[in-house]
């Protein structure tokens, strides 16, 4: 059995009625169960429907998420997370950058990069080479005025804590930034680089090993097999071309309102949602998510 999630923007819920049942319909489910009304609902088919992307296609212009995935083993026993516009709104390197007055430069570089159309460890050593002589006060500043949760991180975190799955954050971004957000919303553990600092100054250098793509794989094989789990028990999620080996090698990798040539190679791709959808595609109903 597949298990069909049609799921839409929570703040703008769109989801009708009519459209879900035709679409049940066509597509010969079960029954049409709501996981939260207007917002999120699901239902069961026997084989992946040859016209699956098509009809992606079409519910996007109308502002809904369409996910076809495997009814067996759905609740996941581990969320491996990228931090950089995946659990916050922003990138944090930007944010730095903006207040170095490079802020322009440096957001063309982390397009690029993100996009894949540059290599990520010289890319990240480039921009971080812009901040030098920036104080190391700065990143406090950010984190308490430019930073921003993505809507929905909390209720995931906290609800697939709740039913004892193992939360990981790994980000190719900051230490000074992954401790604070991992911290905030409950990750058992944060994996990222480190900016280096002497005398209350940036350098304007990473700290080596530079951790990319690799990394993310490397974390997501180290924890699995510290925790006795398969890569099937994985649910990831990311945006960028770095997080594209844990998104392929996890059970469940979902793109969350990825770069176009990351969700492409994605099966899993959320463009309205927001984070509550990684709990909507595991078969929970609004009214089982746990509170922050």
């Amino acid at each position: 059995m597949f298990a069909v999630t049609l799921l839409t923007d929570p703040s703008a819920p769109s989801l009708d009625l009519a459209m879900a049942e035709a679409l049940r319909s066509a597509w010969a489910g079960r029954d049409l169960r709501w996981l939260a009304l207007g917002e999120a609902a699901e239902f069961m088919v026997g084989k992946v429907p040859a016209n699956r992307w098509e009809v992606w296609q079409d519910l996007q212009g109308q502002g809904v998420d369409l996910v076809v995935l495997p009814a067996k083993n759905r609740r996941k026993k581990m969320l491996l997370a990228d931090m950089d516009s995946t659990m916050i709104q922003q990138e944090c390197i930007d944010e730095l950058a903006d207040v170095a007055g490079v802020g322009e430069r440096v957001k063309e570089i982390t397009a690029k990069a993100m996009n894949g159309e540059l290599d990520f460890e010289g890319a990240l050593t480039e921009r971080v080479g812009l901040l030098q002589g920036l104080p190391e006060t700065v990143i406090a500043q950010v984190i308490e005025d430019r930073i921003t949760f993505m809507p929905g991180g909390q209720e995931l975190i906290a609800t697939m804590k709740r039913d004892g799955a193992y939360c990981a954050l790994v980000s190719g971004g900051f230490t000074a930034f992954t401790g604070h957000v991992a911290e905030a919303l409950g990750f058992h553990e944060n994996r990222a680089n480190t900016l280096l600092i002497e005398n209350g100054t940036l350098i304007g250098k990473p700290g080596l090993p530079i951790l990319g793509r690799e990394a993310k794989v490397q974390a997501l094989e180290e924890i699995t097999a510290r925790l006795g789990i398969s890569h099937d028990d994985v649910i990831a999620v990311g945006d960028g071309a770095n997080d594209l080996g844990m998104l392929k090698l996890a059970g469940f990798g979902v793109a969350l309102h990825a770069k176009p040539s990351v969700a492409a190679e994605c099966d899993i791709r959320i463009n309205h949602g927001d984070l509550s959808a990684l709990l909507y595609i595991q078969g929970y109903a609004k009214s089982e998510f746990s509170g922050a």
